[in-house]
């Protein structure tokens, strides 16, 4: 029995709970959020569905101790408006902060051994957070990382060439946040590399965009959902098929002490490798720098 807790449904959360629900991917599903009547509603809601869903799922609420044998926890706590007001994704740490000490000793005191995929923002330092308070091992817990921001850049040089987005192949590294850099030594469109295809001033023009289009959607909408969903989405799936996904996410690097951006493979333990790059001296550059950061913030507050 496949089953998934989601902590926090906001926009995101919700849109996650919605997903796994009408796309067949669990068989029970448990919703906790700190908003009592949000927590009732979203699940109303979906239960509302059942009748017409094409596939039948158990669905619970506030419950903690339903997680205790749950597969996948997904963390999806926060204050968009914290973000959008400063466009720093940090924005979210000083509330964040306190939410991943309070629910992670609570999801600690349901013995859960499952695997928790981290969304909330700052993504890299509260999957940090989670981890040190909960005590599972690194490869059990991990974020979505710069797996959306590698999503976008893929989209930007897509549409520059007129491709398919899933033609795009290479990765965005480090915080999921504003240091977040496009490696461009690792993209490749149909096999050949950009650094073929566009100039420097084109490059710089293309990263710039990749980091601006999630304030375009935060600003326009009041928040961002659909994009991010599909990411937790995937790497949910990749989990419960044992799929040995290929995929930029935010994983512990022991050189750099921290969790970060970063290519590994996703699998049924979660973690199951880090996959090493061999990057050009600038581009390790500022991934340490990058790490700096995160690390800075979360000293602030220990």
């Amino acid at each position: 029995m496949r089953k998934v807790g989601i902590i926090g449904l906001g926009h995101v959360g919700a849109t996650v709970a919605y997903t796994l629900f009408t796309h067949g991917v669990v068989d029970t599903m448990v919703l906790i959020d700190a908003n009592e009547g949000k927590a009732v509603a979203e699940y109303n809601d979906l239960r509302d569905t059942l009748a017409r869903n094409d596939y039948h799922v158990n669905v619970y609420m506030q419950d903690w101790s339903q997680l205790a044998d749950a597969d996948i926890i997904i963390t999806s706590f926060g204050k968009i408006s914290a973000v959008i007001e400063n466009g720093d994704r940090f924005g979210e740490f000083g509330i964040n902060s306190k939410n991943a000490k309070e629910i992670g000793e609570k999801i600690k005191a349901t013995g859960f051994k499952g695997i928790i995929i981290n969304i909330s923002n700052p993504c890299d330092a509260i999957t940090t957070l989670l981890q040190e308070t909960i005590g599972l091992p690194h490869n059990k817990i991990f974020g979505t990382g710069t797996f959306l921001d590698t999503a976008r850049m893929q989209r930007i040089v897509a549409d520059e060439l007129g491709q398919d987005p899933r033609n795009v192949q290479g990765f965005v590294l480090g915080e999921h946040g504003s240091s977040q850099f496009s490696a461009w030594s690792t993209v490749s469109v149909n096999g050949k590399s950009v650094l073929e295809i566009f100039d420097d001033q084109k490059l710089a023009q293309m990263s710039a965009q990749s980091n601006k289009n999630s304030f375009i959607v935060a600003r326009g909408k009041g928040y961002t959902s659909y994009a991010i969903a599909t990411c937790a989405v995937k790497l949910v799936l990749a989990i419960f098929s044992d799929a040995h996904l290929f995929a930029p996410v935010s994983v512990y690097l022991e050189e750099f002490g921290t969790y970060i951006g970063y290519p590994a493979i996703v699998g049924k333990n979660g973690i199951e490798r880090v996959i090493k790059l061999e990057l050009p001296d600038k581009e390790y550059a500022q991934l340490a720098k990058s790490a700096d950061i995160i690390k800075e913030h979360i000293d602030q507050i220990k």
